[in-house]
């Protein structure tokens, strides 16, 4: 099993950003490795949504997501054929002037034996640069 947490101080409207996290559609847009995204349900408050991914093999899953717009957004795994275990959370949080702190937490098991190298290569090295891609876009709109 793998974990990681990461925060950090964007520079950013709250309600920006997650209008971005929560705008699952486009992903593929603008989140490397995400090649197609299928929103399968989605209100104001949760969210269904299978995602194909090529990062090191092609694999599929799908997450059921709750969102507490504009502060929190959490996923647990629905099901998948890589992933034993796939829960984390966005936990945002306004700290005025168009600043708002974000912490990225993830917390993932796979179904076979993964190397390592290959966990903190999918969670922690892959982190930053991820968050960065939604801050981007976030500054953007």
């Amino acid at each position: 099993m793998a974990n990681a947490t990461r925060t950090e101080t964007f520079d950013v409207d709250i309600n920006k950003l997650y209008d971005v996290i929560v705008d699952y559609a486009r992903y593929p847009e603008f989140v490397d490795g995400v090649s197609t995204t299928k929103v399968l349900s989605q209100n104001e408050t949760h969210a269904k949504v299978e995602y194909s991914v090529n990062m090191i093999k092609s694999f599929k899953y799908i997450l059921s997501t709750t969102q507490q717009r504009p502060n929190k957004i959490s996923w647990v795994l629905d099901s998948g054929d890589l992933f034993k275990k796939n829960d984390g959370s966005w936990t945002l949080k306004d700290l005025g002037n168009g600043k708002t702190e974000v912490t990225y937490a993830l917390e993932v098991d796979f179904k076979m034996f993964a190397p390592n190298a290959i966990l903190t290569a999918l969670t922690e090295k892959n982190l930053p640069v991820m968050m960065q891609s939604f801050l981007k876009r976030a500054k953007a709109k």
